[in-house]
């Protein structure tokens, strides 16, 4: 993997710091660039610990796990070469940078500005969302668009040049892939393209959280002043700057990603370019017609990305993506205005500068796959572990799901349904998670999935109902009846007094009698009551909602402090001294199982803010870590002091935190750090939950 070393890392940072872009509206860790799927996913590193400050030059973009995945990008203007985007002059010479004027990024793009000379540029990712549209959300596919413009009034003589590494192909850089470069032949208008991929296919098998199968898709315009080449970094790269355009030649010597770093490049003669901005448009695809392996109804079987049921074959699916710009700016634009707007009704600017960066780290950690018959969403737990469909992930990321559209919880909570409907798991609570390794959904037929069961019991019953509210579809909740009466019977039992079980926390460790646990177990039992009413299941509708009120009197008994000065709920019932963020009122809200009193809420309202730091409410007494994603669930639910104070925080962590990697939900609340054990999660869907005013809502 090729990244700069610390001597020219730090001058290149310094002298693109004396840029002094603007950032609007923060300036993130990390800067999401092309991030579709948890393979397509690829960001700018900016935070100061091991990034660049959020500028599009001085380093090479990576995938959330770090791995080097270049993308480059050079300009001439009147025969002079600029480098604008990636880190090209780490290895070729190239005259002047381009200085970064300005930064923006929306819930579907992320903008730079540049000027060049004479000349400004200006660079956007589109990553679209179609929550309304599953053809076009079925594309594993992202845009870049440059515009360039004169600044002085006068015309300029301008060409342009991108290019794609093989260092996208494998996690493993000693790789072998080939590679081959052709136009589109059975639509109009025709595309450019370069394809590359490993020689030897590994399917459903990842090095280094990458996909080891597939095959990407680098494409172009077929406008006049189009050439291309495909070769070493160095020597195509040279060419360009040297001589403004490339010799339409294909390198036909397969081999390993680091040897002499092939690349895949395109250079446009925009010719003379005046005040109207001259547009160019490329895309980014990734085609996997087998994306997930999945023990369902049935044995083990191969489920294919949703893209093949709309698509004969990658080069069809490729063209419509790319000729489909306008329409995807326009969507983009859409969401864009419908978040933002929403957001700050909502909770004030800074609560759109929290979901606008959450927005595409979301939907980037899930595929949507099946047939016309039968669609699913399997979702990858990201960083944190390797899991696939893990319960207590897609938990927190379900806000964005129910604003967007509710649908997309169905197809995520599906896999699980059927696997463990069909037999496939042994044990009589909920399991964890649907694989220890995405893509391979296979399950546990052994049961020895993660140990939570409390916590997922409570987070199936709580969604499926969520689910049947936002959609009206009850029928969802008659056909799934049996298992979710199943999940209740464990809760009965066992949510009153939890035993020494780890909750979604898992990284605090077990504890007994875990306050915000048990919480969980009993809005569990009450949502199974609303889930039985629906169903015309009248019985056991009025003796679970009997049985979650008993408990609830008796939670209050153990669970709040009233003695405290200020009063405070506790940790784990009766330690007195210690005190927790009690996210899982929320759920309460979500579900208007309205079982938890208004003084439980007003007591936690008067105690929050004399415990919370300087970038947002601590988890518990424990430590001053933050769970980001929890701190907003109670934001949606707390008075407007706390509520606009938790906001306030977690965006000026966006905007302070030194940390680089992709938006982390877990972080220190004083420093805005990392914890100081080295836990790194980032690039979670968990993010999702930062929607929690919107689902409420929806």
């Amino acid at each position: 993997m090729r990244v700069p070393t610390l001597t020219t890392a730090l001058l290149s940072v310094a002298s693109i710091a004396s840029a002094a872009s603007t950032f609007s509206p923060a300036r993130p860790p990390a800067i999401p660039l092309a991030v579709k799927s948890p393979y397509l996913s690829t960001w700018m590193q900016a935070g100061s610990d091991d990034g660049n400050g959020g500028y599009l030059t001085g380093r090479w973009q990576q995938h959330w796990s770090q791995s080097t995945t270049a993308m480059a990008g050079l300009i001439r203007v009147d025969g002079i070469a600029y480098e604008f985007m990636g880190y090209p002059s780490q290895r070729v010479s190239v005259p002047e940078i381009a200085n970064q004027t300005a930064f923006e990024y929306t819930a579907t793009r992320s903008v730079f500005t540049q000027n060049v000379g004479p000349v400004q540029i200006k660079t956007t990712f589109l990553s679209p969302i179609y929550p309304d549209d599953i053809k076009r959300a079925s594309l594993v596919a992202s845009y870049v668009q440059t515009e360039v413009s004169s600044t002085d009034g006068k015309s300029h003589n301008v060409q342009l040049y991108v290019d794609i590494s093989g260092e996208w192909a494998s996690g493993d850089s000693s790789s072998v892939i080939t590679w081959d470069y052709s136009t589109t032949t059975k639509t109009s208008p025709k595309v450019a393209f370069h394809t590359f991929e490993r020689e030897t296919q590994l399917l459903f098998s990842e090095i280094n959280d990458r996909a080891e199968w597939g095959s990407w898709y680098w494409t172009a315009d077929t406008a006049e002043g189009l050439t291309f080449q495909s070769g070493a970094d160095t020597t195509v790269r040279q060419t360009f700057v040297s001589n403004g355009s490339l010799p339409n030649t294909k390198d036909t010597n397969f081999r390993a990603i680091d040897d002499d770093y092939p690349v895949f490049a395109f250079s446009h003669d925009l010719g003379s370019v005046g005040a109207s901005a001259v547009s160019n448009v490329y895309t980014l695809s990734l085609f996997q017609p087998e994306a997930i392996q999945f023990l369902g109804t049935g044995d083990v079987q191969s489920v294919p990305s949703l893209w093949s049921s709309y698509f004969a074959d990658p080069e069809l699916a490729i063209t419509f993506f790319h000729e489909d710009y306008s329409n995807a700016a326009a969507h983009g634009d859409l969401w864009d205005s419908k978040i933002a707007s929403d957001s700050k009704t909502a909770g004030g600017d800074d609560y759109a500068t929290i979901t606008t960066l959450a927005t595409r780290q979301a939907f980037g950690a899930v595929q949507l796959c099946g047939d016309l018959t039968e669609q699913y969403i399997f979702l990858k737990e990201i960083s944190s572990d390797g899991n696939v469909q893990t319960v207590d992930v897609i938990y927190p990321s379900m806000p964005i799901f129910f604003y967007a559209n509710a649908t997309y919880a169905s197809l995520l909570l599906n896999p699980l349904f059927q696997n463990q409907e069909a037999g496939h798991y042994p044990n009589q609570y909920s399991m964890h998670d649907l694989g220890s390794s995405y893509p391979n959904a296979t399950g546990h037929p052994d049961g020895n999935d993660e140990y939570q069961p409390l916590e997922e019991c409570g987070n199936m019953l709580v969604m499926t109902l969520a689910y049947i509210q936002k959609s009206g579809d009850k029928a969802y909740g008659a056909k799934h009846y049996k298992i979710l009466n199943q999940w209740t019977q464990y809760l009965i039992n066992e949510a009153l007094f939890p035993g020494n079980q780890l909750s979604t926390d898992d990284f605090a460790g077990a504890l007994p009698n875990q306050t915000n646990l048990a919480l969980k177990g009993i809005v569990g039992i009450a949502s199974m009551a609303e889930i039985a009413n629906l169903t015309g299941n009248t019985a056991d509708a009025e003796n679970f909602s009997s049985i979650a009120h008993s408990y609830i009197d008796t939670w209050q008994e153990y669970a709040i402090n009233t003695n405290a000065t200020p009063a405070h709920s506790v940790l784990s019932y009766n330690n007195q001294t210690t005190w927790s963020n009690l996210y899982n009122l929320y759920a309460d809200k979500l579900v208007n199982t309205n079982l938890v009193p208004q003084k439980v809420y007003d007591i936690l309202n008067a105690f929050y803010p004399t415990v919370w730091q300087e970038y947002g409410l601590p988890l518990d007494t424990r430590d001053t870590l933050a769970k980001g994603d929890w701190d907003l669930w109670f934001a949606a639910i707390g008075n407007e002091e706390v509520q606009t104070g938790i906001i306030q925080r977690v965006a000026k962590f966006i905007n302070e935190t030194p940390t680089s990697r992709p938006f982390t939900d877990l972080y220190d609340t004083v420093t805005g750090n990392w914890p100081d054990d080295g836990i790194q999660f980032n690039a979670r869907p968990v993010v999702g939950g930062m929607f929690s005013l919107l689902a409420l809502k929806a």
